[in-house]
């Protein structure tokens, strides 16, 4: 039975998130509150979970939602190959309005639909949705809304739209402030040889470049490095745009898979594949990702 928790109260709040990690532990849907917006979750590590989760958004594979973590260092069992530059924005942004696309680890068995090899990795900053994180791992989270709708900023009004999919919706009040816009992360592809922009949101680019420089900015081409004289056709030719690399590395250790377990419980055995636009070959386009928490 669908249930409705008023977080703002201490006694409701403990019971909540009691229910809700149940709810995912059963597989079930959640909504709850973020920095962003709320949030839909399920449990990232369970196909039949991310499912339910797509179902009830009315939102195909091709779209596959995030996965918010705990810890900064969950990271690291839940992606690979992770660029200096990356970490360096992690360690700047979360807990934080940043998401980072990034390899997934290639031994984890999850399915969180069209990935392409990659996973799209955020800390929230808030404090119930790090209770709630703390509780039960990584979890798989879209906006809370039907696809095509705006996100909801209030538990409530994700109720209006998901109804009787959500097992449990955790209340904390309007997010962001009430009669403030909702602004989504912003996402970051780290999965090329230059980090790049692939969503505006609530980092701007001037902050993101404070710590790299080098990022690029949603549709910026990188400079062309000038070719020699005896090949170049023109003194000013471009060269290519540069490709989006994907390639998956070498499956990690098992001491990987226990980064990414939640507090007090056993090490992740299954893997992530989340929603980024990044792609795992050569010049092919990221997956899809639409605004999300």
């Amino acid at each position: 039975m669908t249930t409705t928790y008023n977080c703002t109260s201490d006694d409701e709040r403990a019971k909540g998130l009691e229910h809700a990690q149940r709810a995912i532990s059963e597989k079930k849907c959640v909504v709850f509150p973020t920095d962003t917006v709320y949030g839909i979750a399920a449990d990232a590590f369970s196909p039949q979970a991310v499912t339910m989760l797509l179902v009830s958004k009315g939102r195909s594979r091709a779209m596959p939602p995030p996965v918010l973590i705990p810890r900064i260092n969950a990271l690291d069992g839940l992606a690979t190959d992770v660029p200096a530059d990356a970490r360096k924005l992690a360690e700047a942004f979360w807990p934080g309005g940043l998401t980072l696309i990034l390899h997934a680890q290639p031994s984890l068995d999850w399915d969180l639909g069209e990935t392409r090899g990659t996973v799209a990795l955020r800390m929230p900053d808030d404090e119930i949705a790090q209770e709630l994180l703390t509780l039960t791992g990584p979890l798989a989270v879209s906006s809370a809304n039907r696809t095509g709708h705006a996100p909801g900023q209030t538990a409530a009004a994700a109720r209006e739209q998901l109804a009787d999919s959500v097992e449990v919706y955790l209340e904390g009040g309007f997010r962001p402030l009430e009669g403030e816009a909702a602004v989504p992360s912003t996402i970051v592809d780290a999965t090329g040889p230059r980090l790049r922009v692939v969503r505006n949101g609530a980092v701007t680019l001037d902050q993101l470049r404070e710590h790299v420089p080098g990022v690029l900015g949603l549709g910026e081409i990188p400079m062309a490095e000038e070719e020699p004289a005896e090949e170049a056709a023109a003194p000013d030719e471009a060269a290519p745009a540069e490709a989006v690399h994907a390639e998956a590395a070498p499956a990690p250790d098992e001491a990987a898979r226990a980064q990414a377990a939640p507090a007090g419980g056993s090490p992740v055995v299954e893997t992530a594949a989340v929603e980024s636009p990044s792609g795992e070959h050569t010049a092919v386009p990221a997956p899809v990702r639409n605004p999300e928490p």
